[in-house]
């Protein structure tokens, strides 16, 4: 994994994560692990796919290029990628607009 998107020290705060919260920061590591696991009916395939559209949802860098590039090795195709990312956005709008009508009820009704 590249240290492209933060300062390379940010890596070390993290780690600082690890050792301040171990048990708490080992629990995430497994839930990390889920999306590459072989071990249910969704194929890794299709686990990479779907972390790729979560990690755009999320706007996390570090698993877009994670997940991209064992989706590729997966077998994933460019356009597949791009569909997923697509569809993240759509859902991601979708949640937006869902959620104005929020606004609008605490808004009240004075205009």
């Amino acid at each position: 994994m590249t240290n492209k998107y933060y300062d390379n020290a940010d890596a070390e705060f993290r780690m600082q994560m690890a050792k301040l919260a171990p048990a708490d920061f080992k629990a995430w590591m497994t839930l990390n692990a889920i999306p590459s696991q072989d071990n249910g009916e969704v194929p890794p395939r299709t686990r990479e796919l779907i972390a790729i559209a979560v990690a755009h949802a999320t706007g996390c860098p570090y698993c877009i290029e994670s997940h991209v590039t064992k989706g590729k090795a997966a077998g994933l195709s460019k356009a597949e990628v791009a569909e997923a990312v697509l569809i993240a956005a759509a859902m991601k709008a979708g949640a937006a607009a869902a959620h104005g009508g929020l606004a609008m009820k605490f808004y009240g009704d004075e205009e």
